[in-house]
């Protein structure tokens, strides 16, 4: 049985979801020039959805539209990458500092998918999968907040998981080596927000976030 032939609306949606992915993994580099004819070329659709496609990802800041040349991708600013590591350490303090006051036995309990996902991030690591090791790295944190129970925040942590990815993506392309700290500075994290340790989460957390990224948030 032969296949319909896709709309232009599962193609815009192939567009943004292979262009984005590319942003957010950073294999295109922020400052790189797009056009829509070559991706409409490259993935077999013309060039309507690859319009439809660049325009969405324009809305969400990820494209800067040249028009009759395409799209340049928006590079990531050292202001907005401050600005979004203050937004998570505030989110993952204010989870940390709610799960404090229950009993240690339910902090535990809540923290539980934290833990799995650091297990998954240290086999991704040891597998070299640098993909898998930055989606457990996005779990652990996201896993913090979520462990809170605050339906408010973790709906607008969500909303930073694409932002999340892409800093750490680059963060890891400019300093590799920096990789084999996640591991022990995650599991004193786990550690200080299972213990009720506030204060102490808040300044490891604040150093890894600044040692992780100081390349693309100077100022930190």
């Amino acid at each position: 049985m032969l296949s319909s032939p896709p709309t232009s609306a599962s193609a815009a949606d192939r567009v943004y979801a292979t262009t984005k992915e590319a942003i957010i993994s950073g294999a295109t580099p922020g400052g790189a020039l797009l056009s829509e004819a070559e991706v409409a070329r490259s993935l077999q659709v013309s060039r309507t959805p690859a319009r439809e496609a660049f325009v969405r990802l324009a809305a969400e800041g990820l494209l800067t539209l040249m028009p009759r040349r395409g799209a340049v991708v928006t590079p990531l600013t050292p202001t907005e990458a401050v600005d979004l590591l203050e937004v998570r350490h505030a989110l993952e303090l204010g989870a940390v500092t709610r799960l404090s006051r229950l009993a240690p036995a339910a902090r535990e309990r809540r923290l539980d998918p934290a833990a799995a996902a650091i297990a998954d991030q240290a086999r991704a690591l040891e597998a070299g999968d640098i993909s898998g090791f930055i989606a457990a790295d996005e779990r652990f944190h996201g896993d913090l907040v979520r462990a809170a129970e605050n339906a408010i925040a973790t709906g607008f942590y969500a909303t930073l998981a694409d932002r999340q990815r892409r800093m750490t993506a680059l963060a890891i392309q400019v300093n590799e080596s920096r990789l084999v700290h996640f591991l022990p500075e995650h599991r004193d994290l786990l550690r200080r927000a299972v213990d009720g340790d506030g204060a102490g989460f808040s300044s490891v957390l604040w150093g890894h976030l600044r040692d992780t990224h100081v390349a693309l948030a100077p100022t930190l």
